[in-house]
């Protein structure tokens, strides 16, 4: 990219109306069917197990400061009384180019029982982060367009949060689960500042974290007399301007090997392979881009790794104890 596009790509996602994609918080994994809560905090609890999920993705190799994404979550069901809720955290850092953001949840879901599946209720509230590293902002000597004292062109790094609330609603079943979340309901603005360099005065500037709706679904289809499941899967995600999106097709043999196909909307296609072995998981997926910037990047490489603990929400159990005397 050359000094003048990345300029202009600076100030554009600096600007109030910028580009929605440069603005989420939360990067689309090609794992989200793993993620679930990452993208819907209702899907908190909505097993038997504490789940504990990690992933990276490297966007666009071969492309200078290209996005770098890093998540984690983790969830649980609860049982307070006789009604079980789901309680969970995420966390999510991603690199855009000299943008750093950071965004955090903590979760929690009320459950219905509603049909043969439970409904879930779900609220997060948000906390996110963003730097700017205009310490590394670079203008040419021979730019027509700006000069090296352009007040609109920070050169000292910025840092800026805000707070925010998402929410959602989450059906599973034992056939098959769906999911609709809205995320950063509030809009929130965040302001970054720095400290000028030749005053006191503080120079401010202004990147907002766009509301974004999430759907999500997906099914888990026993092949008869067979080992073998198909597991298909779909999210979309809009703000209402932009809209992106995944179908994937899973097949997974004995609970244990997986692999898998998937196409992302105007972006790629990717495959996946996972692994299960007792309560561990991992999956990686590499996805090839078919728009132009193929011609730039090898494409974008992707791994998850996860645990989980069964719990045991039984009562048969509950007054019973051990009593060890020493005679």
């Amino acid at each position: 990219m050359s000094h003048i596009r990345r300029i202009l790509t600076i100030i554009s996602l600096l600007a109030a109306a910028c580009a929605a994609r440069g603005q989420n918080a939360e990067a689309l994994f090609a794992h989200y069917w793993a993620m679930p809560t990452v993208y819907n905090p209702a899907a908190t609890g909505s097993t038997d197990f504490i789940r504990i999920r990690g992933g990276a993705r490297l966007q666009w190799l071969g492309i200078h400061n290209a996005p770098k994404s890093f998540t984690g979550a983790a969830d649980m069901p609860v049982r307070i009384g006789k009604q079980r809720i789901g309680v969970g955290v995420t966390a999510m850092q991603e690199g855009l180019g000299l943008f750093s953001n950071l965004n955090l949840g903590v979760q929690a879901s009320y459950k219905l029982k509603l049909g043969k599946g439970i409904l879930s209720i779900g609220v997060q509230g948000g906390y996110y982060n963003s730097t700017f590293k205009g310490s590394e902002v670079e203008l040419p000597d021979d730019d027509d367009f700006h000069e090296g004292s352009d007040e609109a062109i920070p050169t000292q790094d910025l840092a800026g949060n805000s707070m925010d609330v998402s929410a959602g609603l989450w059906y599973e079943h034992p056939a098959f689960y769906v999911g609709i979340s809205g995320l950063h309901l509030t809009d929130p603005v965040v302001r970054m500042s720095l400290e000028g360099s030749e005053s006191t005065e503080t120079q401010e500037y202004e990147t907002k974290l766009s509301r974004t709706l999430y759907f999500t679904a997906g099914s888990n289809i026993q092949i008869k007399n067979t080992l073998f499941e198909l597991q298909p899967s779909v999210i979309a995600a809009t703000d209402l301007h932009d809209f992106t999106g995944q179908v994937d097709l899973r097949a997974r043999y004995n609970r244990f090997l997986s692999l898998g196909v998937g196409y992302r909307y105007q972006a790629g296609i990717s495959v996946s392979l996972g692994a299960e072995y007792k309560n561990f998981f991992l999956g990686y997926s590499y996805e090839y881009p078919l728009s132009a910037i193929a011609k730039a990047s090898s494409g974008s490489h992707e791994i998850v790794a996860g645990y989980q603990l069964k719990l045991d929400f039984s009562q048969k159990n509950k007054n019973r104890h051990r009593s060890i005397r020493i005679m």
